[in-house]
């Protein structure tokens, strides 16, 4: 094929893939098409050298230099042999296998292994390596390794070179995802995680659908067939291939006559966090309910018949009855002021959140790693598990809100509001959330129209 015949096929097919045969021996730069709307661009563009599909006539030889004469030194503008680069060798982790007998059984001392985890906190991930897992590795004649590389994750690749001075250079790369804008709606008529099922969404993403709403929603309690929702999220690929979910972009839900609705933003500080329509956290200072999903078992009760002792006791609290084990969610920002036994409560963990408010979380199994008295903790972040020590006929969470010092019921206490938009910043933010609005009304008057066979 001559070369302007090329010209032709690339004027009439602008946007394939150019295939020229390997017999000319040229080298073309491989472009991906042009992705679908909403995804990013592919980052890297790679150069390929055609294979051939027919000998190609012996290359004439090229005139050698001649040696240098004995006796001169030689010129830095004459070839030096550079040394074979090491070849990488592919591990696969293995059930009982540790990081220590991989290396090992590739002449790696122990004392190597140690330097090689302590010299960088991305390689101490390593003394966490699972059934499955893979890495690569040299190592020189002498059984020292002078190189290795493993994947935190689908998109990242942390590689870790020894230097001359003993020390390892660390490099990591990351690679970026595609992201798809998705939607999703549906009905109520039995449980979130149904609904969510029936609208195509994984277990991750209705969860998340909670989180957001969890400071206005018991999705214990305050759920009722017929409530519904409507959800803007974002679709991860790489290669073509889905491999998950992302965030959610927008999100609508009606609860008993409560339109609520949530957008997530971006601030100019970097934070993100999800606001209403005006801008207002939909993060309180605390969230309702601190064991996912659970049942309640015993109410807020001042005048409650005690089921052990036989007698009435009040209860200044909400009993959430969960498996075993169960995680236990700090229900905001704060610090552990008490973490051990108390009576009938059995192991019990107290915190205290700024000057006013306090949390107990009583009868638990034990408490999470690193949790003792000082520590600080996280809104959402798992402090104990759910266990019946002390009097207790059976696994659950006696939880406990304290507003300078008296006992509330934490289903009804009013919960303080998180910071808003800044006023600076709003005007940024309006926009942005008309556009999901938007976006969020044509998706689902597409869904109606699709439903209702008009295409």
């Amino acid at each position: 094929m001559k070369l302007s015949a090329l010209g032709r096929m690339a004027r009439r097919f602008p946007r394939a893939h150019l295939a020229v045969s390997a017999a000319l021996g040229l080298t073309v730069v491989i472009m991906a098409l042009a992705p679908e709307s909403g995804e990013s661009r592919p980052e890297r563009t790679r150069t390929v050298a055609l294979t051939e599909s027919a000998p190609r006539p012996a290359p004439a030889l090229k005139p050698q230099p001649a040696p240098p004469a004995p006796g001169r030194a030689q010129t830095a503008a004459e070839p030096v042999p550079r040394e074979p680069e090491p070849d990488w060798v592919e591990l696969t982790v293995q059930s009982g296998d540790t990081l220590s007998t991989l290396l090992q059984s590739h002449g790696v001392t122990a004392a190597q292994v140690h330097r090689l985890v302590t010299g960088d906190k991305q390689l101490a991930e390593l003394a966490n390596l699972r059934p499955g897992d893979s890495l690569n590795i040299t190592v020189d004649d002498a059984g020292e390794l002078t190189a290795l590389s493993y994947h935190p994750s689908r998109i990242e690749t942390v590689k870790a070179i020894l230097e001359d001075d003993g020390r390892w250079r660390v490099e990591n790369e990351k690679r970026q995802y595609q992201r798809r804008t998705r939607f999703a709606e549906a009905t109520i008529d039995n449980s979130l995680f149904l609904a969510g099922h029936a609208a195509g969404m994984s277990d991750n993403l209705t969860m998340q659908l909670a989180n957001i709403f969890g400071w206005d929603i018991d999705f214990v309690l305050d759920i009722r067939n017929g409530d519904r929702f409507r959800v803007l999220y974002e679709e991860l690929y790489l290669d073509g291939e889905k491999v998950g979910e992302g965030n959610i972009l927008a999100a609508e839900f009606w609860n008993q006559g409560r339109h609520l609705t949530a957008y997530r933003f971006q601030t100019r500080s970097g934070d993100t966090d999800y606001f209403d329509s005006q801008g207002r956290s939909m993060r309180k200072a605390f969230i309702r309910t601190p064991v996912a999903f659970s049942r309640i078992s015993s109410r807020f009760n001042l005048g409650r018949k005690h089921p052990i002792l036989n007698k009435v006791r009040a209860h200044r609290g909400i009993d959430y009855a969960a498996p075993s084990g169960t995680p236990i969610k700090s229900a905001g920002k704060g610090k552990v002021i008490f973490a051990g036994v108390k009576g009938g409560y059995g192991n019990v963990l107290i915190l205290q959140h700024g000057q006013r408010y306090s949390t107990l979380y009583a009868h638990m199994r034990g408490f999470a790693k690193g949790i003792h008295v000082g520590s600080r903790v996280n809104q959402g972040q798992t402090i104990g598990y759910v266990g019946m020590s002390g009097l207790a006929t059976g696994p659950h969470l006696h939880y406990e809100f304290r507003v300078d010092g008296v006992h509330r019921n934490p289903q009804t206490v009013e919960l303080p509001k998180a910071e808003s938009v800044t006023n600076n910043e709003k005007p940024q933010f309006l926009v942005q959330a008309k556009r999901m609005e938007a976006q969020m009304t044509l998706f689902a008057e597409a869904a109606t129209l699709a439903s209702s066979n008009v295409f």
